[in-house]
């Protein structure tokens, strides 16, 4: 199972209504394709490019980590002329879909075959070392049936491995149900190409044709570009929580174990959390008295996400020590369904004293917008507002390293605040269509020595933001060399509680005031101070069909272009007065901010550690199977990157005073000479 697909199944169990979706007729899929393509920038049609790339999409899908498929059964659709491609696309315009249907059939048996190995292996797999995460995909299908069984003896000593790190497995019978969860875990994307439900049961013939709808649009969807996606309504509610932080339930996540079904997180500020009794790694035996014994996973999960009462009743088992010995207690927790605010994502501040004053740090997840007045904008207005409260800002650490981004219109605005009024964010839509997004809000709520934190992480709306105020000049942007390189514009229906499909499209990329673009380079560090992520392959250049870089116009001295005559006035008299100038003060540091950061991590004992410790990751990422890594090492301190960064933050809050200081003087000097003249 992927990450992403552990997270959705995690994410539903306190999620109490699901967005709904009509069942997908084949006879719809050219209709629903021509609706893409009328949205995307570039592809327009289904040329035998795009064809190759869903299929490959296609079998992709079903086998991410290549422990199905052999070569030779993928081969005839992955190395495919151009010809063929091209009578393959006109047969899938009149709703042919043939050659995805001959997938279906050699998936099935690929399934088949996986099942009968993995049976015939449980008896001999044994725990091993654990290879490098990373290396535990494979680049290539393998060749031989001999060499598909060592694959799935490999993930099959992994998944023994992580279960006796949770829980040690003394007996036999305890290795049975290990290899028995991993199979159920399987089943549950490998039964839709059955035609089964989760549970092993036959689909009805319109649930069959809308998954395999499904399967192909989102294929098809993927072959577009990077970052064009076609969700089944489980994944669109997914996304609409990560960008709303709101959301009715009861705060609790399962996942399923040997022993059962396991409270796996129990949300901050939920019902659950609220009661004081449902507590991490407890085991729910019992919904509304109603015993789980027996009962599949699925089953629980409907229990919790499709009742029509706002009351629940959890009976939970928990082990306690008492008198030296592990005893189990049950107890049953009322809980009634109510709003959950999913703060732990929203944004987080402290601080530092430094001199008469204080350090400002302000952390921002992901940029996020709801109807009941909750947005990463006024989330950090708040927050400078209550850092005042401690002292003079004296710097600020503006934390984008794990944001992802979020609502474009979020980025704006959060810039806004450093901006005094301008162009932030430059829309190309197509070749001549282009739109400018501006703050036009005079005020600024910080004005002084600032760096935006990033990683290679950082990506979409925090890249905006991050290169947005380093072409300012208002911050310096220090982390990893770049961030993750997503510079493109997504329409999405996932927000609109209308949508009868929900997918997003790139229609177009952004720019900043520069005219530079951040797809595929991302922002540029002014000062690299490598962060955890920066050995890994991560960002826009390594995804499969991305949009290339670009630059427009540079937009400093805003011309208005493409505003009304009525709209232009006003923004001639309130607006363009009070442009945002370009700051060079902190650029001009940076020769001797670098060479400072530089000398104090080159001194830094723990810091070296940790370049010590990435280069062992390259050295393994390469092949070298003796590099040794230790991936949950602590350099010292918890974060070594946020405390360099404090550092650069106080070179420039000094180096900002002493000029200002030399300044001061020169002027006194020059003013007591001229009085001299006099």
């Amino acid at each position: 199972m992927t990450k992403n697909l552990k997270i959705l199944l995690l994410l539903f169990l306190f999620i109490p209504i699901c967005l709904i979706s009509k069942p997908i007729k084949r006879s719809q899929i050219p209709t629903i394709m021509d609706r893409l393509f009328s949205y995307h920038i570039d592809n327009k049609s289904l040329k035998p490019i795009i064809v190759k790339r869903s299929l490959k999409i296609y079998i992709e899908n079903f086998d991410p980590d290549k422990s199905y498929l052999l070569e030779s059964e993928v081969k005839p659709y992955l190395e495919m002329s151009d010809a063929k491609a091209q009578a393959i696309g006109e047969e899938m315009k009149t709703g042919n879909y043939s050659a995805f249907d001959q997938l279906d059939v050699l998936f099935a048996g690929s399934i088949e075959r996986s099942r009968k190995i993995r049976a015939d292996l449980q008896g001999t797999v044994s725990r091993s070392d654990v290879n490098f995460p990373a290396l535990s995909s494979h680049s290539n299908y393998s060749r031989t049936k001999k060499e598909l069984i060592g694959r799935l003896q490999h993930k099959m000593a992994k998944y023994l491995s992580y279960q006796e790190k949770k829980a040690p497995i003394h007996t036999l019978e305890r290795r049975r149900k290990v290899f028995e969860l991993m199979d159920k875990k399987m089943a549950r994307l490998e039964n839709p190409y059955l035609a089964q439900s989760s549970l092993g049961e036959t689909l009805s013939s319109s649930t069959i044709e809308s998954r395999f709808s499904l399967r192909i649009l989102k294929a098809f969807a993927k072959s577009l570009d990077a970052h064009t996606s076609f969700f089944s309504a489980e994944e669109a509610g997914e996304m609409r929580l990560n960008l709303e932080k709101q959301f009715e339930g009861f705060g609790v996540v399962l996942s399923e174990g040997i022993d059962g079904v396991i409270i796996s997180e129990v949300i901050p500020g939920s019902p659950a959390e609220k009661s004081g009794q449902v507590k991490q790694n407890d085991l729910l035996v019992e919904i509304d008295g109603n015993s789980l014994n027996g009962m599949p996973f699925e089953t629980v999960l409907d229990l919790m996400k499709k009742r029509e009462s706002p009351d629940l009743v959890l009976g939970l088992e928990r082990v306690s020590s008492k008198n030296g010995s592990a005893e189990k207690d049950f107890t049953r927790v009322k809980l009634t369904r109510g709003p959950i605010v999913m703060n732990g994502d929203r944004i987080s501040s402290s601080y530092e004293p430094y001199g008469n004053g204080i350090i400002a740090k302000i952390t921002n997840k992901s940029f996020y917008e709801n109807g009941n007045g909750i947005n990463s904008e006024k989330d950090i207005r708040k927050a400078i507002k209550e850092l005042r409260k401690h002292g003079e800002i004296k710097g600020l650490v503006l934390d984008l390293r794990n944001n992802a981004g979020g609502f474009l219109s979020q980025a704006v605005k959060v810039a806004g605040l450093f901006v005094s009024s301008g162009v932030i964010v430059i829309s190309k839509y197509g070749k001549k269509d282009v739109h400018y997004l501006r703050t036009i809000d005079p005020r600024t709520f910080y004005k002084g020595p600032m760096v935006v934190l990033t990683s290679k992480l950082s990506a979409s709306a925090a890249e905006i933001v991050a290169q947005a105020l380093q072409d300012y000049g208002v911050a310096l942007v220090v982390g990893d060399e770049r961030t993750f390189g997503k510079g493109s514009i997504q329409y999405q229906t996932v927000t609109d509680s209308r949508a009868d499909l929900f997918f997003k499209v790139t229609v177009g990329k952004y720019y900043t005031v520069s005219g530079r673009t951040t797809q595929v380079n991302g922002v540029i560090a002014d000062i690299v101070v490598p962060t955890q992520y920066a050995p890994f392959n991560i960002g826009e250049k390594f995804l499969e069909y991305p949009l290339a870089s670009d630059k427009v116009n540079p937009a400093y001295k805003d011309s208005l272009v493409g505003m009304d005559e009525r709209m232009k006035a006003w923004f001639t008299l309130n607006y363009l007065p009070h442009l945002q100038k370009k700051v060079s003060t902190y650029r001009n540091m940076l020769p001797e901010l670098k060479q400072n950061s530089h000398k104090r991590i080159k001194r830094n004992p723990d810091y070296q550690a940790f370049l010590k410790n990435q280069d062992q990751i390259r050295a393994r990422l390469a092949g070298d199977a003796s590099a040794k890594v230790d991936l949950q090492a602590n350099f010292g301190i918890e974060d070594i990157q946020m405390a360099e960064t404090i550092n650069v933050l106080k070179d420039m809050i000094y180096m900002e005073a002493k000029s200002r200081r030399v300044s001061e003087q020169n002027t006194s000097a020059l003013q007591t000479e001229l009085k001299k003249a006099s």
